[in-house]
């Protein structure tokens, strides 16, 4: 099953997204901040959520990894 059907794979896609653009603006910000608008702007855009919400988003990966040991 792809993971646009199932809601827990989606949810730990989006995670998995927002986790890898936060850490690749750390890295190289030039790359990220010149795609702000377009298709691009995307990654831009999760990197500020992973960024901006961090402990938030640290407390869902950690639930999401949780659940994915115990409960499937």
């Amino acid at each position: 099953m792809s993971a646009l059907f199932n809601f827990q794979s989606l949810l730990t896609v989006i995670l998995l997204m927002i986790c890898t653009c936060a850490y690749l603006r750390s890295l190289f910000p030039n790359i990220m901040d010149r795609n702000k608008t377009g298709m691009l702007g995307i990654f831009w855009k999760l990197a500020r959520i992973g960024e901006r919400k961090s402990p938030y988003v640290a407390c869902a990966c950690v639930l999401m990894a949780l659940s994915i040991l115990f409960w499937s």
